[in-house]
This record gives structure tokens, sequence and C-alpha cells, in this order.
């Protein structure tokens, strides 16, 4: 009962990758024993950038529902539910949107740059201006105390924050707590070409990807340009299979190989070899319980149905007294 709450979610925008998992889902499944935590699959938030095709979004959010399972995440220890399945997260933003300068949507940093980005896409929409007000509800109608972050969504975070404190100051009340960020230990993830993995990118090694697919990808990765041949010297720090073995490999065989690349003692495959054994430790729980859940939709869907009932009952007593502070109780 005396827990601090933790709120975060993850868009159904395609397959869950390495990345997701270490900087984001690993943190999840570490904070369940000492917060009272709230997961959710945002598919609205899907629609902010993909609302011109959303024929895969259902797809993605089963998947994504099942590697939250599969990640460790624990529906009796954490609420774990789908955005669209409360409908008190729109009616909060919409509330939200009437007392937001529209200036402070404007200076979000990723407004200019996804559309820069993505600019092969209309983005001229207000669901697209309006994500981080959004966002925002999703996060204080839970009066979430803390949400896990990556470096670069702190500034979505900062104006969750402002417009918490502009409620409560314009309605004289304290009830909108102050979220605080807990940045992930790995925010960021080496992708196969030495690029932040992602999607978009096409660098990412797929939490439904095969261990034989694994295996080829990461053979497959860049080194250090330096190394053409075996004999020759290179900087590890070049190299995005060293970047991963920070993440996966023992101090030890950090260390190895680092000096093993340093003076041409180990080869590039015989570095990756040990990536692979690590990267397959890793994963290799992940995939049973996949397979597990696979065979089981059902439960998918009690989980799905049971967690979105509880969350909507919390989200409810938030909106019966934002109501009547702002008289429309």
């Amino acid at each position: 009962m005396n827990k601090k709450r933790v709120l975060s979610g993850m868009q159904p925008s395609g397959m869950v990758h390495l990345g997701n998992l270490v900087g984001a889902l690993d943190n999840w499944v570490s904070l369940q024993d000492r917060y009272d935590c709230f997961y959710f699959v945002a598919d609205w938030h899907a629609l902010t950038t993909g609302y011109a095709d959303p024929s895969n979004i259902k797809e993605s959010t089963n998947d994504l529902l099942l590697n939250f399972l599969a990640a460790g995440l624990d529906p009796d220890k954490s609420t774990i539910f789908i955005q669209s399945m409360v409908p008190q997260h729109a009616e909060l933003h919409l509330l939200l949107s009437m007392i937001t300068p529209l200036g402070w949507l404007e200076r979000v940093p990723t407004y200019k740059e996804k559309q820069d980005n993505l600019e092969e896409r209309d983005l001229s929409t207000y669901g697209f201006l309006g994500y981080p007000l959004l966002q925002t509800a999703d996060i204080i109608i839970y009066k979430a105390t803390h949400v896990p972050v990556g470096i670069d969504q702190m500034p979505h975070l900062e104006i969750s924050r402002e417009i918490a404190r502009r409620f409560n100051h314009i309605y004289k009340t304290d009830f909108f707590p102050d979220p605080e960020g807990l940045l992930t230990e790995f925010p960021k993830v080496s992708g196969l070409d030495g690029r932040k993995m992602s999607k978009s990118y096409d660098n990412a090694i797929y939490l439904a990807d095969t261990p034989e697919i694994v295996d080829k990808k990461i053979r497959q990765m860049t080194t250090d340009p330096a190394r053409i041949r075996r004999t020759d010297i290179g900087d590890p720090e070049k190299s995005p299979v060293y970047q991963l073995h920070k993440i996966f490999s023992t101090p030890a065989e950090l260390a190895s190989v680092a000096e093993g690349c340093k003076s041409a003692g180990i080869g590039c495959i015989d570095c990756k070899k040990i990536l692979i054994k690590n990267v397959f430790s890793y994963l290799e729980p992940i995939w049973r319980r996949r397979e597990e859940l696979i065979s089981r939709p059902d439960t998918l869907r009690d989980i799905a149905i049971k967690g979105s009932q509880k969350a909507a009952i919390t989200a409810e007593e938030t909106m019966q007294t934002v109501r009547q502070i702002m008289g429309l109780s």
C-alpha cells in the first residue's frame, strides 16, 4: 500500500527487438517488487504517426503483450493493460488540452525532429502535435510518481511535469504529483550497423527471431573497418560487436576481446562467437516463455482484459476528482 507508483508504455509499432528488451523491459521487470507498476500497450500513440495505415496495430498489440510477459512482467505484480481499453485516458487528454498552451507542445524537440525524419508522412495533425499531452494523461491519470524513460524521452516527461503543475496552479490544488524520471542503465543499444538499434534502420535483433536468424545476423555484423585481414590490429570501440559485448559479456570476456582486437590476437569471427553464446543465454528463457504463451492465446486475452479493467478502476477514481475540480461533476 505504501509503494510509489511507476507508469510506462510502449507503442505497438512493430516487432520488439533487443534494444527494447535491454533498454526498457528489463528495467520494468526489475521495478515490479519495489513499486506499484502500471505497464501498457500504447495503441492510441501508434496512430499519431501511423494513422494512415493502422492495419498492423492489432497484430502488433498482441505481439507486444506477448513480449511483455515473455520478458518477465507478472500480472500478479503489475497492472498490464491496453491503452484504448481505458477510455478515461482520452477524457483526461481532452480536458488537459483546454489548459495547455500551444507553444509548449510546439517546442518539444522531437516534434520537429520526427517531422523531418518521417517527411513522407503527413504529420501536420493535432494528434501528432498533442502526443506529449496524451502521454501526460497516461502518466498522471494513475498519479504515477516515477516514469522509467530513456534520456531522449526526458523532454516529454518534463512537459508532463509542467502540465501537471499548471493544472494544480490553475485550480489551486496539489492533486497531481510531479512524476520523476527513472533512467535506464542502457538507454541506447547498438544495432547491427553501429547505429542505435531500431526497426526503422532495419538493424535489429528481434525477440521473434529464431536462434538461426540471430546467429546469422551477428555473424554478418560490421566490425572495425581497419581490420581487413585477420592480422590487422583494430580499435574495439569502433566495432558494433564490442558495444554489444559491453552489455552481454562478462568483464573478463570484455577485457579479452578488447585486448584481442587491439593486438590482432583474436579474429572477428571468434569475437562474434563469444557474443552469440552470450546473447543466446540471455534470450533462451524468453524464447521458451514466448513459445508457451503462443500456445495459450486465451491467457493473453484474459490478462489484457483483467489488467485493463483494473486500470480503469484507478483511472476512473482520478477522473471523478478531476471532473469535480473542473466543475463538471
